[in-house]
């Protein structure tokens, strides 16, 4: 195993800034996910990590040794590519088997006859066989070995190109959204299939998606990424907990988290003509703020209050265990949200909803697990107790 270093990386294409600056610390074992939106950079730090994209400014170190002037070869990585890219003219075995003959390749191996046979004394030695037989056992592989990957579903293909980058052993392995290809079922446990994997090989992993489930249950630590820039690195906790601006915030969890505007007076926090309790520093300067909340930290009720916020339902949907309703605020109360034209605060709750959209509803809102944010920045201020 060993740890990275990614330290001051940036990198352009012409005069296009695609990786700002980036400084990341992944320690021994660690499964990092790098997450974010397509386009937003995070294939492109993979693929310098890996070696397959020069970076432009920076430095990359790898088990303490600089390793971003090396070519890939040099680096002791694997790299698992969202298409599978495996050889369909070769056995699973022979796939799962080319980066060991790769290891003692020789020019001469290119010779027809001679090249050939001494392919095969390779894939034939102890060391070889016992690999692929150790890893195809883990992988459920083993009844498969001599069959191609045209006659393999997807889910399949995926593990044997996992298998053929884990029996090198590197110090790293690379992922670049692996599970793409696959159904959402298939997903489910191919994920599950890594996660053991991460634990019981060791080595460090760095994953990315898009895909905000992979990365919260995948991941020991998460960084999103936004136009080439990390938003926030840390645990999945962290970053669901106490998301470092509006952009994180907005991104994990589904339904993402409410931000209802509001305003400090100096000494209130105010969502309209309503005060909701905050223990918040006098020194703090009267401004527009949003108030961030997750959904499942709100509770509805039919009984209008003056001392809740009062609206009505526009939209329910049930989605098996919980139901997820959307209330649009009254007297101008509005929640911000940029995802679209529906400006209202989502709610679950858990089991079958009996609400109709157009009913009367108020909300109240637990202040413990308030964030506030500024709503000229986006950015955290502090949450609320």
């Amino acid at each position: 195993m060993s740890a990275i270093e990614i330290n001051n990386v940036s990198k352009k294409f012409g005069a296009k800034e695609v990786i700002r600056d980036i400084n990341v610390s992944i320690d021994e074992g660690d499964f990092l996910v790098l997450l974010g939106p397509s386009g937003c950079g995070k294939s492109t730090l993979l693929r310098m990590l890996a070696g397959l994209e020069s970076i432009s400014s920076g430095e990359i170190v790898i088990g303490g040794k600089r390793v971003d002037q090396l070519p890939p070869g040099d680096r002791d990585i694997a790299f698992v590519f969202q298409s599978y890219a495996l050889y369909p003219h070769l056995s699973v075995r022979r796939n799962m088997a080319f980066p060991l003959l790769m290891q003692e390749f020789r020019l001469w191996y290119h010779l027809p006859i001679i090249g050939a046979m001494a392919k095969r004394r390779i894939e034939n030695s102890p060391r070889v066989v016992e690999k692929i037989a150790k890893m195809s056992k883990i992988l459920g592989l083993t009844d498969m070995l001599d069959r191609f990957p045209r006659t393999l579903s997807g889910g399949q293909r995926q593990r044997v190109a996992l298998g053929r980058a884990m029996v090198r052993e590197p110090e790293v392995f690379l992922m670049d959204e692996p599970l793409s290809n696959l159904d959402a079922k298939l997903r489910t446990s191919m994920r599950s299939e890594i996660s053991r994997l991460h634990k019981e090989i060791g080595g460090t992993f760095v994953y990315v998606t898009h895909d905000q489930v992979e990365a919260m249950t995948m991941g020991t630590k998460i960084a999103l990424m936004r136009d080439g820039i990390i938003q926030q690195f840390g645990t999945a906790r962290d970053i669901y907990t106490d998301p470092a601006n509006t952009y994180v915030a907005r991104f994990i969890g589904t339904p993402p988290m409410n931000l209802i505007m509001a305003k400090w007076d100096g000494a209130r926090m105010m969502v309209g003509s309503l005060a909701i309790a905050a223990n918040l520093s006098p020194t703090l300067a009267a401004s527009d703020v949003l108030l961030g909340v997750r959904p499942n930290a709100i509770t509805l009720a039919t009984d209008l209050s003056n001392d809740s916020l009062n609206g009505e339902v526009v939209m329910v949907e049930h989605v098996g265990a919980d139901s997820i309703i959307a209330v649009r605020l009254k007297d101008g109360r509005t929640a911000h949200n940029d995802d679209g034209d529906l400006d209202a605060v989502m709610v679950t709750v858990p089991g079958y909803c009996m609400l109709s959209m157009g009913q009367a509803v108020s909300i109240t809102i637990d202040p413990h697990q308030m964030i506030l944010f500024s709503a000229a920045t986006g950015e955290r201020i502090r949450r609320l107790t």
